[in-house]
């Protein structure tokens, strides 16, 4: 068994009143920001392909809804299944209830809620910072600061009333990602507010800082939130699911450390060719090559667990979003350094490349695993025999699968030309493309991109329909997966 199976089904003279309805809140959280998140990102696709379809409202168009787009897929829907597993994670491999009692779990739980609204609403009417993330004003970012004090005390306090002795290392990656993420958070978002009851800000750096700042801040929110959390969530969920252990406890505590120490140095790759200086440039790229090697320890260790279980994935579409993530994840992680490399990066950045890129680990790796751990999760917390589909299951990751396919193959022929196109030059010397030329060549590989989202976005309605079903009680009458569907079930 894996450490975090033996933490769950460990004896114990005493019962644990587990607080689960903040894990419940969480997981119907997860799915209803992934629905809206994933909506607001094929109409821009949509938008992008077909300009005419730009809202001529203030509130409504791209510049606003854009920046709405990546925090909800990222802060709420994200943010919301890590919330969800991290509180379910520590108490079941801790045998603790949460810290805080009722109260306090509540509060990070609506209190991040609060946040997501107030930084939505900060979106579409204009009021941000206006920097590369258009991070939302400075009295959003204090509230933010509380509510993640207290998650942080939440998960602290229960790994210290812990009865297990051992803290598995699904943990170390949880505990990793609050930590560094409250970090990150402080240092990006000094400002200095123009008066006390105004919504305006002044960043308190300016020029390369600035630039320097928030790029450490952006990779690290790549490397803490949407991969530390997110390798927390594969090393409890694709164990339980697959009923096989870890397949080298060692390497996951030399891959935790490793990437704990590369990770925080890489952010300057993404200002190749600007006015950083040119060591601190090198030293991005250098240490994002050196992390490709503890990346893919994790993937080889999240794959390697299925050793002797790999029939699973006939029968188990849950099992089987967990393992294309880990594949994705091993992907993404290979490709990212590819692209920190100079002579690379002058061919793909400012291009589609870049957008394929991030959502091949965003659909693929942080969308998938979430999938499969609410998935598995959901009847667990409603205490259900099984899904109420779970060819339903298997049609969500079929579509899934197919649309982010879509997706990142279609960006990636389309950046590759982009930037073929703007170094071209003719026998004079001169560009050879104006820029609305490398516009219109994109424009059938952007319908493209936009047919994959929906693939994606109607995948998600499934599991909506799914989750609703199973939470009700129904189960449907159909075949095991693995035997034809035109045979009743029995």
């Amino acid at each position: 068994m894996s450490q975090g199976s033996m933490a769950q089904t460990a004896p114990s003279s005493v019962a644990v009143n587990y607080n689960m309805d903040v894990v419940r809140w969480g997981a119907l959280a997860t799915v209803f920001w992934g629905v809206i998140g994933f909506l607001v990102g094929d109409v821009l696709a949509w938008q992008l392909a077909f300009p005419a379809l730009n809202f001529d409202i203030e509130y409504l168009n791209f510049g606003r809804l854009r920046p709405l787009h990546t925090s909800a897929v990222i802060f709420a829907f994200g943010g919301n299944a890590l919330l969800a597993t991290s509180f379910y994670v520590v108490q079941r491999t801790c045998r603790a209830s949460l810290y805080g009692g009722k109260a306090l779990p509540a509060f990070v739980f609506w209190g991040y809620q609060l946040f997501i609204v107030m930084a939505a609403i900060g979106y579409v009417t204009g009021v941000t910072q206006g920097r590369e993330y258009a991070e939302p004003e400075w009295f959003v970012d204090l509230w933010l600061t509380i509510v993640w004090v207290c998650y942080l005390a939440v998960f602290v306090g229960t790994l210290l009333k812990r009865r297990e002795p051992h803290i598995y290392v699904a943990n170390w990656f949880y505990l990793a990602f609050i930590v560094t993420i409250a970090m990150l958070h402080l240092g990006n978002n000094l400002a200095i507010p123009v008066s006390l009851f105004g919504t305006k800000s002044y960043s308190m750096f300016s020029g390369v800082q600035d630039a320097l700042t928030q790029w450490w801040y952006g990779h690290n929110a790549v490397g803490f939130f949407l991969t530390a959390g997110f390798l927390g969530m594969m090393y409890y969920f694709i164990p339980k699911r697959a009923e096989r252990p870890v397949y080298s406890y060692r390497l996951s505590i030399i891959h935790f450390w490793a990437l704990i120490f590369l990770y925080i140095w890489a952010g300057p790759h993404h200002l190749h060719y600007t006015a950083l200086p040119d060591w601190a440039q090198t030293l991005g790229m250098t240490f994002s090559i050196m992390l490709w090697m503890p990346s893919w320890g994790g993937m080889i260790n999240g794959l390697m667990t299925l050793s002797g279980a790999w029939d699973k994935l006939r029968t188990d579409p849950v099992l089987r979003f967990m393992v294309a993530a880990v594949g994705f994840y091993g992907m993404s992680t290979f490709e990212g350094p590819v692209m920190s490399i100079k002579a690379v990066n002058g061919l793909s950045h400012y291009t589609d490349w870049t957008i394929g890129h991030v959502h091949s680990g965003a659909l693929g790796w942080v969308a998938f695993v979430s999938f499969g751990a609410i998935y598995h999760l959901i009847p667990v917390l409603w205490n259900r025999e099984r899904l109420y589909s779970m060819r339903l299951v298997s049609h969500h990751f079929w579509l899934g699968t197919i649309g982010i396919v879509l997706y990142i193959t279609s960006m990636w022929v389309s950046g590759i030309m982009q930037g073929l196109m703007w170094r071209a030059y003719d026998e004079l010397g001169f560009l050879q493309y104006s820029f609305i030329e490398t516009v219109e060549a994109m424009h059938p590989y952007y319908i493209i991109r936009a047919t994959g989202g929906l693939l994606f976005l109607l995948g998600s309605f499934l599991m909506v329909w799914n989750v609703y079903k199973t939470i009700r009680g129904d189960l449907r009458n159909e075949a095991p997966i693995g035997t034809p569907a035109t045979v009743a079930a029995e």
